[in-house]
C-alpha cells in the first residue's frame, strides 16, 4: 500500500506541476469556507465540528480539483503521443511457371490468313488470253508485202527528225486480236548511228524490247510476251537513234512483223522510202 500511495502522490505532483489551475478561484472558495467557519464559532474555545467539516470539505474539494486536472492533463499528454502504426502489406506473389514459361498462344489461322488474290483486270488494250501461244517469227522482208489479211503495215521516218537525230516508225493496223506478234526494225549504219531509245504505243509491260548491232544494222526488236494479246487497232513501234551531222538516207532501212490471229499466221514487211532532214 505504501508504494501505491507513493506512486499516486508522484502522479498527482507531476500532474499539478504540468497543470495550471485557477488558483485565485480555489483560494476564494477556501476563504469563503473559512469565513463561514469563523462566523459560526462559539465563544468558548472548542471549535464546532460543523465548521471543521466545512474546512475539510473545502480542502478536499481543492485537492480533488487539482487531482482531476492533473489526471486530465496526463491523459491528454498520453493521448498526444503518436502510437506505433502497423500497415498491412500484401506479400508479393512468387512467379509461377504458368506466368513465366508458358509459350504465347499462336494466332488463329482463320483470322491472320491473307485474303485470296483477286483476278487481275486488264487496264490496257493488251490482255491475257485463255491459252498462251508461242511468239510469231518475223516475216521475210524479201517475200512479204505491207499487207497480209487483217494486218496492215507502214514504215516512215518521223517528221521531227533533224540533222543529228532521227526516229523511224513502224505502224501496224489489225482488224483482229493478235495472240502473238514480233516486230523488227533494222536501221542501216550510215555513220555514227547509235541507239537513243525506243518506245511503242502498246503497253510497255506486254513486250520484251531489245536493241543490238548486227551485220551493219542497228536492230530493234519487240516481242509480245506469252499470255498477252494485242487488240484490234493501230499501233506504233519506234526506234530512235543519233547519226552523223547532215541528212541521212533511210532507203536501206527495213522492218518486218510476224503475227498470229487465231489459227492464222500473218507476216508483213516494208522499207523506209522517205529521208531524214536535209
Amino acid at each position: 500500500m505504501k508504494d501505491v500511495h507513493g506512486e499516486l502522490r508522484a502522479t498527482l505532483r507531476d500532474a499539478a506541476e504540468a497543470y495550471e489551475p485557477d488558483r485565485a478561484h480555489i483560494l476564494a472558495r477556501v476563504e469563503r469556507g473559512m469565513a463561514g467557519t469563523e462566523s459560526a464559532r462559539r465563544p468558548f474555545p472548542r471549535s464546532s465540528p460543523l465548521g471543521w467539516f466545512r474546512v475539510v470539505g473545502a480542502t478536499a474539494t481543492a485537492a480533488g480539483v487539482l487531482a482531476v486536472g492533473g489526471y486530465a492533463v496526463a491523459s491528454a499528454v498520453k493521448d498526444d503521443k503518436p502510437g506505433d502504426q502497423t500497415v498491412a502489406v500484401s506479400p508479393t506473389p512468387d512467379p509461377t511457371p504458368q506466368t513465366t514459361t508458358r509459350a504465347p498462344v499462336p494466332p488463329d489461322p482463320a483470322e491472320s490468313s491473307p485474303p485470296p488474290d483477286k483476278p487481275s483486270t486488264p487496264n490496257s488494250p493488251t490482255g491475257k488470253p485463255k491459252t498462251s501461244a508461242p511468239a510469231a517469227p518475223p516475216a521475210n522482208a524479201d517475200n512479204a508485202d505491207d499487207t497480209n489479211g487483217p494486218l496492215w503495215s507502214d514504215g516512215s521516218v518521223d517528221t521531227h527528225s533533224n540533222e543529228f537525230w532521227a526516229q523511224s516508225n513502224v505502224t501496224l493496223k489489225t482488224s483482229k486480236q493478235l495472240t502473238a506478234l514480233t516486230v523488227v526494225l533494222k536501221v542501216k549504219q550510215t555513220g555514227g548511228v547509235t541507239s537513243a531509245g525506243a518506245w511503242r504505243s502498246a503497253p510497255e509491260d506486254d513486250f520484251t524490247a531489245t536493241v543490238t548491232e548486227k551485220d551493219g544494222f542497228l536492230v530493234y526488236t519487240w516481242v509480245l510476251k506469252p499470255g498477252r494479246t494485242v487488240w484490234p487497232g493501230e499501233w506504233v513501234f519506234a526506234g530512235q537513234y543519233d547519226h552523223d551531222r547532215g541528212g541521212r538516207d533511210a532507203g536501206d532501212d527495213t522492218y518486218t512483223a510476224g503475227a498470229r490471229a487465231g489459227d492464222e499466221q500473218l507476216g508483213v514487211a516494208g522499207d523506209f522510202a522517205a529521208e531524214g532532214s536535209e
